[in-house]
């Protein structure tokens, strides 16, 4: 499960203050110790009551401008500070499953019910509210090649909540966690570990019941780029090299289908030389799409 953090005792401090402190002591995201050591300042910061509702009141005033302008979320999270490449700062709402707007949107406009990891560290508070609950588990990502249906080798760890006052760290593609609804309305405060290497790195959705991985969650712009070249430009040179040396394996599947959609007379033959590909998401992928 997530990492239980001390959240030290120090005094409230401001937002300004915690982003001058984060910015003072930088850290690499991919050094567990290091990110958990920002965990007390956040923690500093969620003793501050009044913080939020100031912020959500000033949004208001300006049209929630700032929220418009910058927040790449959705509605579930407000925008503390903009992205800087190094972490994200924001807060998440929590609605119970009984409350107009999950009953309205669906729980899964709030991630509720869905089993998954995370391609990137991240800090959080419950700052206010009983807090959301999770069923929690454990992975290791190592041995896996990312195909769906593979068995992840899921965990059970606990059931828990994020309660007022509790500090946690999710650890990069270790945890994984079903979150649940709180009991009544509930607000988190997050510090996000950013990485140039994020994007490339998979984030999976789990079948619990089967222990097994369901599908990626991630997709970059360039694999999107990739399917429209192939059919609307000259994209067929670019997608072969994709398709044959690309240092993500999720691209080489990408370009793989593109090629075999734009060119389907030849989809069966490049299908089967990717299954014996030494990569065992590119291999795999190609097996299973040839079929038994």
């Amino acid at each position: 499960m997530p990492r239980l953090i001390d959240p030290g005792t120090g005094d409230a401090i401001g937002l300004d203050d915690l982003v001058e402190a984060l910015d003072a002591n930088p850290v690499d995201a991919r050094d567990e110790d290091a990110f958990a050591s920002w965990g007390p300042l956040l923690a500093r910061l969620g003793r501050d009551p009044d913080f939020l509702a100031d912020l959500a009141i000033a949004e208001l005033k300006a049209n929630c401008a700032g929220q418009v302008t910058g927040n790449g979320y959705g509605a579930q999270v407000f925008l503390l500070r903009p992205p800087n490449g190094r972490y994200v700062l924001r807060a998440n709402f929590w609605p119970a499953r009984e409350d107009p707007v999950t009953r309205a949107s669906g729980p899964a406009a709030f991630f509720y019910d869905l089993p998954h990891d995370h391609n990137f560290p991240f800090l959080t508070w419950g700052y206010c509210g009983p807090g959301y609950w999770s069923d929690y588990y454990e992975y290791d990502v190592a041995p896996l090649a990312g195909l769906p249906g593979e068995d992840a080798g899921l965990r059970f760890v606990e059931r828990s909540r994020l309660a007022p006052g509790k500090l946690m760290l999710y650890r990069m593609r270790r945890d994984v966690h079903v979150q649940l609804p709180p009991d009544s309305m509930s607000v988190s405060l997050n510090i996000l570990g950013a990485d140039p290497a994020q994007p490339w790195l998979d984030q999976y959705c789990f079948d619990t019941a089967r222990g097994t991985i369901a599908r990626g969650l991630t997709v970059t712009a360039a694999e999107a780029l990739v399917g429209i070249a192939v059919h609307l430009g000259n994209g067929l040179d670019l997608a072969e090299r994709f398709a044959r040396d690309h240092p993500c394996s999720r691209m080489r599947v990408t370009a793989l289908d593109a090629l075999a959609s734009a060119l389907p007379s030849e989809a069966t033959a490049r299908l089967e030389k990717a299954a014996d590909d030494p990569d065992r998401l590119v291999a795999g992928h190609a097996r299973a799409r040839l079929g038994p």
